[in-house]
């Protein structure tokens, strides 16, 4: 008793995934059922085929999603953005932190379990390739610790070729969605070594996807991702959590059979120390298995644990457990530590009002910004180490450099208009229309008569028209001779 209380105190000494000699301690987590499995498979198959059709699903002749960080196209729900557009980037990344912020602070870290790519391709793509190939997780433990036989030659080989091809799959998944569809279709059909960049941009990034499935697995979680850490400042005594009702199942024990009948003794046979009050109330019957299926190697009856995703595969076998000794369910359950400690509901608090506020008013104006957002932007530069010209008819003029970008999916006719009086404005090549969702550059020159110039350096503005509409308007100077 002594011994199991002070493991219980000297938990956090070392790590889940390291042996007593800090060597790594590889995890076999066992499989489960229950209501929140069911549920996390329906939402990973969801997101999988979100995943994978992603970059194929084009609607209306564009592609729904595309990141094109080479050619700087981005594409997001349908929406084309440019680098013109990076405030938007800034303003929705901002808005995606206060978003995190909240939700860690009411679910926890409900999304390292339950959306996270790492979790879903791990939990419900490898990892049930692995059980598969190898079984059970008392099966994978035997031939981990057996000797190289034939058949372990065969699984370890079969396994790894399968997670090799998976993570070549997720890899081009991946690549089209940074290339595009068309461009990938000619990388996978033309001649490799026509596309060698491609190609081998391809094989690092399978080679990253099966390091981190097949190699670091959990350790993503708790040492690479920030999330985990994040998440220590984020929560508090509120925010929802997969954690153990100690109060309900202390002091945990085995249930024992006594009686002529076999009957079941409701008294516990005690593995820690018991309280005077508690001593014969304890539902944990230290069956350990929310230890045996946590992917994280974790026990939950510790308490919250930076390595816990709230996977709720503990909640769904401790379930099963309460089931079988005819005891209410919830002995690890989804609730806050003060729901634990006082049985207090969830409530929005002061924290929780602050946050919506801030992610509200920032939904608001990214919203805006994106409805107020102009069709057609134009950037004017004035050419680099030139000064300004003088040219007959006491003209004097400077030359500029222009690119438009057309954000929409049409051809979008356009010309520029300066507005000065007195000022001409004449295209080395005449510009007349964008095509649809591209970039085009141009150069041309602006004449000012020399005897309306009063300053060396005077102020223009200039009107870039759709059509009839002006969409953009640029401010630019003009140097010029001053007597």
């Amino acid at each position: 008793m002594e011994s199991t209380i002070a493991q219980k105190q000297t938990f956090r000494d070392q790590l889940p995934t390291a042996d007593a000699s800090g060597g790594r301690r590889w995890l076999y987590p066992r499989s489960t059922s229950g209501r929140f499995t069911r549920w996390r498979t329906v939402v990973a198959v969801v997101l999988l085929v979100a995943l994978f059709a992603g970059p194929f699903v084009w609607v209306n002749g564009h592609p729904l999603f595309l990141f094109n960080v080479l050619e700087r196209r981005f594409i997001f729900f349908g929406v084309m953005f440019w680098p013109q557009d990076f405030y938007l980037v800034a303003i929705g990344l901002l808005t995606f932190i206060v978003f995190v912020a909240l939700f860690t602070v009411v679910y926890g870290r409900v999304w390292c379990g339950w959306a996270c790519p790492q979790t879903i391709f791990m939990e419900m793509v490898f990892r049930k390739i692995e059980g598969w190939i190898e079984g059970d997780h008392n099966a994978r433990k035997r031939l981990d610790a057996g000797p190289w036989t034939t058949e372990k030659v065969v699984k370890k080989s079969l396994k790894h070729g399968v997670f090799f091809l998976m993570s070549f799959a997720i890899s081009n998944t991946f690549l089209a969605y940074l290339i595009g569809r068309d461009q990938w279709l000619t990388l996978i059909t033309d001649d490799p070594a026509q596309h060698l960049g491609g190609l081998t941009a391809m094989l690092v990034f399978t080679a990253v996807f099966y390091l981190v499935f097949a190699w670091l697995r959990e350790i993503v979680c708790t040492t690479i991702c920030p999330y985990g850490r994040l998440q220590g400042v984020l929560l508090d005594k509120n925010s929802l959590l997969v954690a153990y009702d100690y109060i309900r199942g202390e002091p945990r024990g085995k249930r024992v059979k006594t009686g002529p009948s076999g009957g079941e003794e409701l008294s516990v046979k005690s593995s820690v120390r018991p309280s005077t009050h508690h001593a014969q109330k304890g539902d944990c019957v230290d069956c350990k298995l929310c230890v045996q299926v946590c992917p994280m190697g974790i026990d939950i009856r510790n308490g919250t644990q930076l390595e816990c995703i709230n996977c709720t595969l503990c909640v769904d076998a401790c379930d099963g457990v309460m089931d079988k000794i005819d005891r209410p369910r919830g002995l690890i359950r989804l609730d806050s530590q003060a729901g634990i400690e006082e049985g207090k509901p969830f409530r929005f608090s002061g924290r929780i009002l602050a946050y919506s506020v801030v992610l509200v008013a920032l939904l608001g104006l990214i919203g805006f910004l994106l409805v107020s957002r102009p069709v057609v932007d134009a950037t004017v530069l004035r050419a680099p180490g030139q000064l300004f010209q003088r040219e007959p008819g006491g003209h004097v003029s400077n030359l500029y450099l222009v690119e438009i970008i057309n954000k929409t999916y049409r051809p979008m006719p356009v010309q520029l208009r300066v507005n000065q009086p007195g000022a001409t404005l004449r295209f080395v090549q005449p510009i007349a229309s964008v095509p649809a969702g591209e970039l085009i550059k141009g150069s041309f020159f602006i004449q000012l008569p020399e005897k309306t110039i009063r300053q060396n350096s005077t102020p223009l503005r200039i009107d870039v028209l759709a059509g009839d509409e002006i969409v953009d308007q640029i401010q630019t100077t003009f140097l010029g001779p001053v007597k």
